[in-house]
Parts: structure tokens; C-alpha cells; sequence
């Protein structure tokens, strides 16, 4: 199965920092509110005979959706983004009631929303959380002599 590639390295460990060939392009967006799942019908077989029934989404596509209403850059979505986000809430809904040989194609979409750690990684989106999370942590850490420097070969020997 082919992949996309490692996440990229931290730019100031690079050997090369040579510029982005491509200017990045900046332009003006309108971002719009998460729309509602929609309502609609489907055909299935019933006593073999094809007739129309509304679609019932599954609650875990339910909780998906509304999951995506608190992702970090759902505030920033535009229309398209919605509209591919639904399309791929369908095929979430139709994993979710056993069709598995979807889970490649929801995985790459998903991906391309940084929804893994390692997507993000690839997109260099980084959550200020974590960063400020990360340097109370780095505060805190002890160098292991003072973490260990009472402990010596002779306790142990004796426990």
C-alpha cells in the first residue's frame, strides 16, 4: 500500500534551507457555519423489490459530524470543505454499517483535515496547546541524578 510520505523535518534541523520555490498565495475567504447532515432517500431491496427509504445515519457518523463542529480549524472551513466533509461522511456512515473496504479512502480524507497527530505533522499544523503544554512539561523534567542520585547498588541488592 503506498503511503505519502514521513512527516517533514523541523526546518531548523534541515541540512539545506533553501526558499520555497512557489510564493505562497494568500487570499480572502469567506468561512461558513457547519450545515446540519442532510436528509435524504435511498433505494433498497425489500422482498426483492426496490423501494425508497429515508436515510438513517449511524450514531457514530452522527458523533463524527458533531465532532468536527470543535475541530481547531472548522471555524475556518469554507463551503467546499463542508461539502467534501459531508461526501465523506457518507462513506464514514457506510463504514460504519460494514462495508470495511472504505476505511482507506476515509483514512486518506481524513487526512487531509490533520486528524491524527502525523497528518498534522505533514500538514505543519501544530496546536498552540500542545506547544504550551509541551514547555510546562520541559520545565518540570529533572536531569535523572536527581531523580535517582539517592538511590545506590546497595539498595537494590537489598529490596
Amino acid at each position: 500500500m503506498a503511503g505519502i510520505g514521513p512527516p517533514p523535518k523541523d526546518p531548523s534541523r534541515r541540512a539545506r534551507t533553501n526558499k520555497d520555490v512557489v510564493q505562497l498565495r494568500v487570499v480572502q475567504v469567506q468561512p461558513v457555519m457547519q450545515p446540519d447532515l442532510p436528509s435524504f432517500t435511498v433505494m433498497v431491496t425489500v422482498d426483492e423489490q426496490l423501494v425508497t427509504q429515508e436515510f438513517e445515519w449511524p450514531a457514530m457518523t452522527k458523533e463524527w459530524w458533531a465532532m468536527l463542529a470543535n475541530h481547531p480549524l472548522s471555524s475556518e472551513f469554507i463551503e467546499t470543505d463542508w461539502a467534501y466533509l459531508m461526501e465523506t461522511a457518507r462513506l464514514h456512515a457506510e463504514f460504519w454499517m460494514g462495508k470495511l473496504s472504505l476505511a482507506a479512502e476515509l483514512r486518506l480524507r481524513e487526512a487531509k483535515y490533520g486528524f491524527t497527530p502525523e497528518d498534522r505533522a505533514r500538514l505543519r499544523i501544530q496546536f498552540a496547546q500542545a506547544t504550551e503544554a509541551e514547555v510546562s512539561v520541559a520545565s518540570k523534567v529533572r536531569s535523572s541524578r536527581e531523580r535517582f542520585g539517592s538511590i545506590t547498588l546497595g539498595d537494590e541488592l537489598e529490596a
